[in-house]
């Protein structure tokens, strides 16, 4: 018989500090979008960032300054597939596509990922990796 996690809800406040119209307190989170915004966080978040756990994050921020080409691409996507796995245990049956814009000098994101415990349909993630000066 296989051990088959079920999970409580999930909760994290929002960070765009954007108060609730009516009771004035900060936006919260719930199950799936807390779970999408910790991945996005955790990507976005350069190693040593955070005074108290120097390890969390990822050095995705340092490929950017890279030729936008295949090999790039490649490197991105295995430093968001090691970092989602070491630190977001929330998440299984990953999948991640970096796809390579060299003529917007960027990478486009697709993360793919189920929840463990809950019985949401399998979310995605979708962003626009740049770098910026």
């Amino acid at each position: 018989m296989s051990n088959q996690r079920v999970s409580r809800s999930f909760k994290d406040i929002s960070l765009s500090f954007v108060p609730h119209p009516v009771t004035r307190d900060l936006t919260i989170l719930r199950n799936e979008n807390a779970i999408v915004r910790s991945v996005r966080n955790l990507i976005e978040t350069i190693l040593k960032e955070r005074f108290f756990n120097l390890n969390l994050g990822s050095n995705v921020r340092s490929n950017l300054f890279e030729f936008v080409d295949y090999g790039t691409a490649a490197n991105i996507q295995s430093e968001i597939v090691i970092t989602i796995e070491n630190y977001e245990p929330r998440v299984s049956n990953l999948k991640v596509e970096v796809d390579p814009r060299p003529d917007e000098n960027s990478f486009e994101v697709n993360i793919f990922f189920d929840i463990v415990g809950l019985s949401v349909p399998r979310q995605t993630v979708n962003f626009i990796l740049e770098a910026t000066r």
